[in-house]
Formats: C-alpha cells, sequence, structure tokens
C-alpha cells in the first residue's frame, strides 16, 4: 500500500471528512472500511489500517515495556485510538475529542503518508510546510542518505 498526495478538504457539522478517492483505492476501499485513527505527530490525526497498527504495536513491543517512555506513548496512543468507519460515500467521522486535540476546524488537509493517512488542520499545514519546505534538500540527505534506491 502507498498512499501519496494532499488534499484541502472541508469538515461538515457532524466531523465528518471526504477521503479522497485516491487513498480509499490505496487502501483498498470498499473491502476495507473499518480503520482506526489516532493521535499523530506534530498536532495531526494518523489514520490506519489494522494491519497497519498491528505492525506498529509490534515495533511497540520490541521496545521495554517497562521503559518510562514506551509506557506512556502506548497509553496515549491506544487509550485515544478509536476505530472509524468509512461511509458509502467515503466519508471518515472524525471522534470530537480528536478533532481537538488536532485543533481541527472547518478546512482540514488530508494526506497520504506511504502507510497511513493524516488530517490536518489546514493552517498547521501551511505553517508546517513553510518551515520545512525550504529544508528539503538537508531532511532528503539525512535520511535516504547515501543510501541508492535500486528496483526490485
Amino acid at each position: 500500500m502507498l498512499l501519496t498526495g494532499n488534499y484541502r478538504r472541508n469538515l461538515d457539522d457532524k466531523l465528518r471528512v471526504a477521503i479522497p478517492k485516491q487513498l480509499r483505492d490505496g487502501i483498498g476501499f470498499p473491502d476495507r472500511s473499518t480503520l482506526f485513527i489516532a493521535p499523530g505527530t506534530d498536532h495531526s490525526l494518523s489514520i490506519y489500517t489494522c494491519e497497519v497498527l498491528e505492525r506498529m504495536g509490534s515495533l511497540i513491543e520490541s521496545s521495554s515495556p517497562a521503559a518510562r517512555d514506551t509506557r506512556a506513548f502506548s497509553r496515549l496512543f491506544y487509550a485515544q485510538a478509536q476505530p472509524a468507519d468509512i461511509d458509502k460515500q467515503g466519508r471518515l467521522r472524525i471522534p470530537p475529542e480528536l478533532a481537538t486535540l488536532a485543533g481541527l476546524a472547518s478546512e482540514v488537509v488530508v494526506l497520504g503518508v506511504r502507510d497511513r493517512i493524516e488530517i490536518w488542520n489546514s493552517s498547521n499545514w501551511d505553517q508546517f510546510l513553510a518551515q520545512t519546505q525550504p529544508n528539503y534538500d538537508q531532511l532528503a540527505e539525512t535520511v535516504l542518505g547515501n543510501t541508492e534506491i535500486k528496483p526490485n
């Protein structure tokens, strides 16, 4: 599953957001309509398929359960993560407490980020872009280094 792109959408009065068709297709909708929505980073929300959430859980399990940061993150993440269904119109309802946590207003930005969907307050996304985009080359160098991407 490869999710990409960014899409500006409006959040309706019932806290529903239309998930773009490209992203719905990428997660396998309508066969896979139940997702999990959880706190993300940088004041965003993250939406995961069950499979991705399970892989994330395996990664967390590989950390020491006695480590303070592991315990704190696990509690915050799993206590706030909730199942969420995409309806027949391709909309996802955001739980009110998560919408408040991410500061979501009427306009949001829906991102495809490799194996997850992120939802951002549009002002926060614009600010993130303004601060981070100028550092793209440096970030690419740090993340990719001298790695050569080879075809399969």
